[in-house]
């Protein structure tokens, strides 16, 4: 066979977890995912017609830019969100400009941020034990849990419980609580997924607890913190989230 007469780049990618909440055999394990730069083919994918109104467009375009042997759905949701601003340095370089509208000022501003200077959040990995599990006592009730951080495997099965919900029901969904029902992985040593059902259905997870909960999960969940500061020209400081419009993976493109 013929040797390819081109190559494509690629980077290795440090993971926000570290590879922490992965099994051992597993890949991701490593802490580092090796990515290909953005090419002419990958924007093809972000403008198919029928992957966007699938809303499926961007996780297509990252799973072709990933070229580590790995399970793309084993992924942290964190560590997700790390790669996909590494796609986006790695096609269009490190400088990002968006509009921003401030109630001082009468007109949008465009400011440009530099996406390499985000960083991933800091965590105790002393409480890490390459395993996704955390054990918590719940404040007031006293019961105790284990929990995991969530990946885009259980993502998905979420999205599809509350769509599969929303088309019987004739309630509002309990979005939360049923995200909870996929992270919570056991109450008091008991693993049984009927069991933590019952135990937030039946009304035993107070909602104080339920507050401190998440507390512990976002204490412990690995990700890319997406808070970004600037300065306008009027000299006001500005911290709010990374806009992350059309013009994020096409830069030739205004919002």
């Amino acid at each position: 066979m013929a040797e390819k007469k081109f190559s494509i780049p690629t980077e290795m990618i440090d993971l926000p977890s570290k590879g922490k909440l992965y099994a051992k055999e597993n890949p991701l394990s490593s802490g580092a995912v090796e990515m290909a730069y953005m090419t002419a083919k990958t924007e093809d994918i972000l403008t198919n017609v029928n992957l966007l109104r699938q809303g499926i467009a961007i996780e297509r375009m990252l799973k072709s830019l990933i070229k580590s042997e790995i399970n793309y759905e084993d992924l942290t949701l964190g560590d997700r969100n790390a790669l996909l601003i590494a796609a986006r340095i790695l096609g269009y370089g490190k400088d990002y400009s968006f509009k921003y509208k401030a109630s001082s000022l009468e007109e949008e501003e465009t400011v440009v941020v530099d996406l390499q200077d985000l960083k991933y959040k800091e965590l105790d990995f002393s409480k890490f034990s390459d395993k996704n599990e955390f054990s918590f006592e719940l404040p007031y009730s006293k019961n105790t849990v284990t929990y995991k951080i969530l990946t885009i495997a259980d993502d998905k099965k979420i999205d599809d419980e509350i769509k599969g919900m929303k088309k019987i029901a004739k309630t509002e969904i309990g979005e939360l609580s049923t995200r909870l029902k996929h992270q919570i992985t056991s109450v008091n040593g008991d693993y049984s997924t009927k069991t933590v059902r019952e135990f937030i259905d039946e009304g035993y997870l107070l909602a104080r607890d339920a507050i401190a909960l998440r507390q512990d999960i976002a204490k412990n969940t690995p990700d890319i913190d997406t808070k970004i500061t600037f300065t306008l020209k009027n000299g006001e400081e500005i911290t709010t989230d990374l806009p992350m419009g059309v013009g994020f993976f096409f830069p030739q493109i205004e919002d």
